[in-house]
């Protein structure tokens, strides 16, 4: 989960996830709750805990995995302004409008913020990793996973195009995933990386 704060205070709560009574009033001490980035269909499933919490919350969603979406939660828009430029939400090319990417702008640089489409997994220990590394998930470096190809990506040329199109934004300094650790070191020779990979 990753929370951008508007200029007004408002916030955008990407890839939402369950939390405890003390930590949703840490949330709303820090602005108000206004829109809920589900990033695609796969990360649903807490959705409903905020809207039913916050009933004005905005729920955006990408168009392609809007029907399912929807078996938990109602998507308001698909293609959002929140009427701020420090805070961008767009579709993935080449996944057939079922994922998308959030960009953040600030004082530090600039962030991306991926769900499945890009993974950050190391190795992980035990026969559990063990399953994780024979299913493509983890590995020594960022890349967009054997799952994540199977499952999510239509068109590798077309997301490939907007990996490398990402990697040049203006003062990109970090990378959120879903799935892994941020990458803070050299952000955009790791997307291009990923983006080689496909």
């Amino acid at each position: 989960m990753v929370v951008a704060r508007l200029s007004d205070g408002r916030l955008v709560i990407h890839n939402a996830i369950a939390l405890g009574d003390g930590e949703m009033t840490e949330l709303e001490a820090w602005g108000e709750p206004a829109f809920l980035i589900v990033p695609n269909a796969s990360h649903r499933l807490d959705a409903r805990i905020y809207k039913d919490r916050y009933p004005g919350l905005r729920v955006i969603g990408p168009s392609g995995a809007k029907t399912k979406i929807e078996e938990v939660v109602k998507v308001d828009e698909t293609e959002p302004s929140f009427g701020d430029d420090s805070v961008r939400y767009e579709i993935l090319g080449g996944t057939d409008a079922r994922e998308g990417v959030m960009t953040v702008r600030s004082k530090n640089g600039t962030t991306l913020v991926f769900t499945d489409a890009l993974m950050n997994m190391q190795k992980l220990p035990g026969f559990g990793g063990f399953m994780m590394g024979m299913f493509g998930f983890t590995g020594p470096k960022p890349k967009v996973s054997a799952p994540a190809r199977m499952i999510l990506v239509k068109d590798k040329r077309a997301l490939r195009a907007d990996l490398e199109r990402l990697a040049k934004v203006d003062r990109l300094a970090r990378v959120e995933v879903a799935h892994g650790t941020p990458i803070t070191r050299s952000p955009a020779e790791a997307i291009l990386g990923a983006a080689a990979g496909l």
